[in-house]
């Protein structure tokens, strides 16, 4: 009796842990949404689509939206090994402030500046190294 009162808590236990881990993801993929992370699959759904015929561009696009729920999920398991669910709450209000939504629209231009930056810095080591490897 005792083994099948411990299996029952051990199932219960384990269900309310799903549930808040389940409550957890839903409020994690909320923020990677707020965040412009959407935007930019959306973009890159559309750069991808662009050699894909017009004629079957509306399939196409139904279809690679469709991988978005499990992009989103194992992104989000990303985040939730490295924030608290606490965390993710501060940052979905952060977001959903003036100055969040504000850096959410230039995220996507912020990112390729940077990147723009790092490369033209990777070419400046480049010559430094080179002119060291001889």
């Amino acid at each position: 009796m005792k083994k099948l009162l411990f299996a029952i808590a051990f199932i219960c236990t384990l269900s309310i842990q799903a549930q808040d881990n389940s409550e957890f993801k839903t409020q994690t993929i909320e923020f990677l949404k707020l965040t412009g992370t959407g935007d930019a699959f959306n973009n890159a759904i559309a750069q991808i689509g662009a050699m894909v015929p017009e004629e079957k561009k509306e399939a196409y696009t139904k279809e690679a939206s469709g991988t978005l729920n499990d992009v989103y999920s194992k992104i989000a398991d990303v985040y939730m090994e490295e924030f608290t669910e606490e965390d993710i709450a501060e940052l979905v209000l952060f977001y959903k402030s003036d100055l969040g939504k504000k850096l959410s629209s230039k995220q996507t231009q912020l990112t390729q500046s940077g990147m723009m930056i790092g490369q033209t810095w990777g070419m400046e080591l480049s010559k430094i190294a080179g002119k060291y490897a001889n």
